[in-house]
C-alpha cells in the first residue's frame, strides 16, 4: 500500500462542555494532511449518541452486536479506519468515560490496527490517560505505537485562535508519530488478510 490508501481516524475523545479537544485534533489533522500518507477522518465523539449501557453479550464475544441507531455511523467509520490517533485529556488521572464507552461498544473495529495518542492536560499532558489507554487497547488486540504527542499546560501552548505559539517541537513529534503509525498501519493491513490463529 502506498500514498493515501490508508485511512486514519483522528478521534476527539472528550465530549464535555468547554472542551479543548477539537482544537488539538484540528492541529493534528492538519499535521497529518501535511504528512500526506493518510486519508484523514476526524471523528468527534460529541456528534454521536453513545450509551453507557453495554449489550448483554460483550462486543468482544458478539463482534457485530445491534448498536443504537445514533452510533451506527460511528461504527462504520471506525470499521473503515486502518489506524487511529486518540486525542485525549486526562480527567482525575484517567481518560473520559465517553471514550471508554466507545471502545467497549466495539471490538473488531480496533483489532489488528495501529493506535497512537495525542494527550493534553494541565499537568501531565495527558500521559496518565495514555498509559491507561495502552492497556485497554492491548486487550482488544490493537497495537499502540510507542511514540506520542503531549501538551502539558495546553492552555499556554495554543493562542486564542487555536494556533501553537511554538509549533516546531510539536510538529516534529507529530511527524515521528505519523511515520511510525504509517509503518505499523501498512504492516497490519497486510496481516489482517491472514486468518488469525485459533486461541
Amino acid at each position: 500500500m502506498t500514498g493515501t490508501s490508508l485511512r486514519l481516524g483522528v478521534i476527539v475523545g472528550s465530549v464535555r462542555d468547554g472542551r479543548f479537544g477539537p482544537v488539538v485534533a484540528s492541529w493534528f489533522a492538519a499535521e497529518a494532511a501535511r504528512h500526506g500518507r493518510f486519508e484523514i477522518d476526524v471523528i468527534d465523539l460529541a456528534e454521536f449518541d453513545i450509551p453507557l449501557e453495554l449489550p448483554a453479550v460483550p462486543p468482544a464475544l458478539e463482534p457485530n452486536p445491534e448498536r443504537p441507531a445514533g452510533m451506527r455511523e460511528l461504527s462504520r467509520r471506525l470499521e473503515a479506519a486502518d489506524a487511529f490517533v486518540i486525542v485525549t485529556p486526562d480527567y482525575n488521572r484517567s481518560f473520559p468515560a465517553s471514550l471508554k464507552a466507545v471502545i467497549d461498544w466495539h471490538f473488531t473495529q480496533w483489532q489488528a490496527k495501529a493506535v497512537a495518542f495525542v494527550g493534553y492536560s494541565g499537568a501531565s499532558g495527558g500521559l496518565l490517560a495514555i498509559e491507561q489507554l495502552r492497556q485497554v487497547f492491548n486487550e482488544l488486540d490493537a497495537h499502540t505505537v510507542r511514540e506520542y504527542v503531549s501538551f502539558p499546560r495546553y492552555y499556554l501552548s495554543f493562542d486564542e485562535e487555536g494556533r501553537l505559539r511554538e509549533p516546531e517541537e510539536p510538529a516534529a513529534a507529530a511527524r515521528t508519530v505519523l511515520d511510525r503509525l504509517h509503518w505499523w498501519a501498512e504492516a497490519l493491513a497486510v496481516a489482517r488478510r491472514v486468518p488469525a490463529a485459533a486461541s
